[in-house]
């Protein structure tokens, strides 16, 4: 998955031997590649290519070519879809145990169940970290979602604990990082990681909206990150507050009035609905209810701005469904044991399989159509299985280079 390794995919692994042995079917073939899925490819491969030198894995029993584009001299490596990055172990011997890592299945049990050493299953897995997170699942840079959610949850490294600042977009993890605290600063350099991804992919990239909690840090750190963006607060984090501190038969009445201010479709309207709501309260309800509904009265100026940019999300739910699959993982590892570094690679990889693992039987059965979140967020994907899928696109480690 590294960033001089071109991922090609093959139909199986008998055309690629006929096509290793005999360069000129092989430069074929690739120029038809070049031709279906550009973006698997150098930039200035389509000016013309050679092949560079060829090398043989004795663990695999298959060769490997390197190519040189002669437009810049650089030298890439040539991958099959089929075998796991530096040749390792070949894909279909480990995608279903690696697909039990979706549900925290330990290394161990994994070597124990399909051999091998529990080690290699740690290592294979940690490397679906490794590439462009934002690259690899958004595939046309048309589509980079502008309308983000973010929200941060804590874990623990060898200790110590830690935060974990989670971008999502288009029902799928865009960015996620680690960090050592949940201030300002650090949370800036944890969401600027999917920002400089985005800009790898789009020079001009500039997210629309992000919906956040009513944390200050992270609003401020976008707020740095894109001086411009809309920040909207997540009126769902209010509402659950309200509704925790409310009880009885006005409780119905109460969340009916909150849940009608998210609904406004107008800044107008919204502060309209926010000043009823604080002056129905009190008539109602005192004491932490009341002084609750009051500070969101006041803090108005955080909610308004949804009605400015109608397609922004007004709740965190994207991102907060995503955050508990993460947080299940983490619970199943007992969270991270090492170091940093292992840890962000370790998120990183959940947040890559999430994106690329196939949706649970029941939402296939009320959906056939739906595949993945990469299929839905791209309207396709590059093989049927998803292990395949995700190393095919991880190709230049989901850059374009």
């Amino acid at each position: 998955m590294g960033t001089k390794h071109s991922c090609v995919p093959f139909p199986s692994e008998a055309p690629y031997r006929v096509y290793v042995d005999d360069p000129a079917p092989y430069q074929q073939y690739l120029t038809q590649m070049l031709r279906q899925h550009p973006e698997l490819f150098p930039t200035d491969m389509d000016h013309g290519s050679t092949f560079h030198d060829a090398s043989m894995s004795i663990t695999q029993d298959l060769i490997g070519r390197r190519i040189t584009v002669q437009a810049t001299g650089a030298v890439f490596a040539l991958r099959p879809a089929f075998v796991m990055p530096s040749m390792i172990a070949r894909t279909e011997e480990v995608e279903k145990g690696l697909s039990l890592r979706q549900w925290g299945a330990p290394c161990d049990a994994l070597a124990s169940v399909f051999g091998r050493d529990a080690l290699l299953w740690y290592r294979a897995w940690l490397a679906c970290g490794r590439p462009s997170l934002l690259g690899t699942t958004v595939k046309d840079p048309q589509q980079v979602p502008t309308d983000l959610v973010a929200d941060e949850q804590g874990t623990w490294v060898a200790g110590p604990e830690v935060d974990v600042p989670t971008t999502v977009g288009g029902g799928c993890f865009l960015g996620v990082s680690v960090v050592a605290a949940a201030d300002t600063a650090a949370l800036e350099t944890g969401y600027g990681a999917c920002a400089r991804e985005a800009q790898a992919l789009v020079p001009d990239s500039h997210p629309r909206a992000v919906c956040t909690d009513g944390w200050h840090a992270t609003r401020e750190a976008w707020r740095r990150l894109f001086p411009t963006i809309t920040l909207v607060r997540c009126f769902l984090h209010a509402v659950l507050k309200i509704m925790d501190r409310c009880r009885g038969e006005v409780r119905h009445h109460m969340l009916e009035r909150t849940w009608r201010v998210s609904q406004a479709t107008t800044k107008r309207q919204c502060v309209q609905r926010l000043r009823r709501l604080a002056e129905w309260t009190p008539m109602h309800r005192s004491g932490a209810v009341a002084a609750m509904v009051l500070q969101r009265w006041r803090r108005r100026a955080d909610f308004t701005p949804a009605s400015d940019c109608p397609p922004a999300h007004r709740t965190s739910h994207a991102v907060d469904r995503l955050l508990n699959y993460q947080d299940r993982l983490l619970d199943a590892m007992r969270y991270c044991h090492a170091t940093t570094a292992s840890a962000r690679l370790a998120v990183r990889a959940m947040a890559l399989q999430g994106n690329f693992h196939p949706y649970g039987a029941r939402l296939r059965r009320d959906q056939p159509s739906r595949v993945s979140p990469f299929d839905d967020l791209n309207g396709w994907q590059y093989h049927p299985n998803w292990l395949h899928n995700l190393l095919i696109a991880s190709s230049l480690g989901g850059l374009k280079l």
